[in-house]
């Protein structure tokens, strides 16, 4: 005699199947979108989906601006978007910064277009070249985005992306920066009083 199928047949004569799977062939399509938006095939992980958190920063490392894209954008698409995504900063003497005065990128920015447009804006960049500069140089300013990118994935809601929509994982990773800032803003406090 055969084994019984533990979850018996059904009406049909057929075995059950588990109830998402019935869900979906009477719908004949998937419930939502498999991944979400703003994910791509990534080039460093056998072409899983992900996407990529893109950012910059102060010389101390706080966030200043962040933003998404699929796994497999170019980082230099990304940098446009980001320099006019910085809000504009009060300072203590004069009127208010809108720009940076000065910008560092690694080997992923060196195009022409992005020097033209960051010259046009008034931004001094300091952009190392492919095949002429090594990134030994870049290193005394690259870690400080290398930390605070270890800091945000430190939070384990970003680490892998759980959300479909993409507005929710770049809300998730907003609170993230805000907290990076927020736990600099303590701790310079309270160094202050001490």
């Amino acid at each position: 005699m055969g084994e019984a199928s533990p979850r018996g047949p059904g009406r049909s004569g057929r075995p059950r199947r588990a109830g998402l799977d019935a869900l979906r062939d009477r719908l004949g399509e998937h419930a939502g979108p498999k991944r979400g938006a703003l994910t791509g095939p990534n080039p460093v992980d056998r072409g899983k989906k992900g996407s990529k958190i893109h950012l910059i920063t102060d010389r101390t490392g706080l966030p200043l601006s962040i933003g998404i894209s699929g796994a497999n954008t170019h980082d230099s698409q990304a940098l446009i978007p980001l320099v006019k995504g910085i809000s504009p900063i009060r300072s203590r003497r004069g009127r208010r910064r809108r720009r940076p005065e000065k910008l560092h990128g690694d080997k992923g920015y060196d195009y022409a277009h992005l020097r033209r447009w960051l010259r046009g804006r008034g931004i001094t960049h300091r952009i190392a070249r492919k095949g002429v500069e090594t990134s030994h140089r870049l290193g005394r300013h690259r870690w400080v985005i290398e930390r605070t990118m270890a800091w945000l994935a430190g939070c384990r809601r970003l680490h892998r992306r759980y959300e479909r929509k993409a507005d929710h994982f770049l809300a998730f990773t907003s609170i993230a920066c805000t907290l990076i800032c927020y736990r600099r803003l303590t701790r310079r406090c309270a160094a202050s009083v001490s």
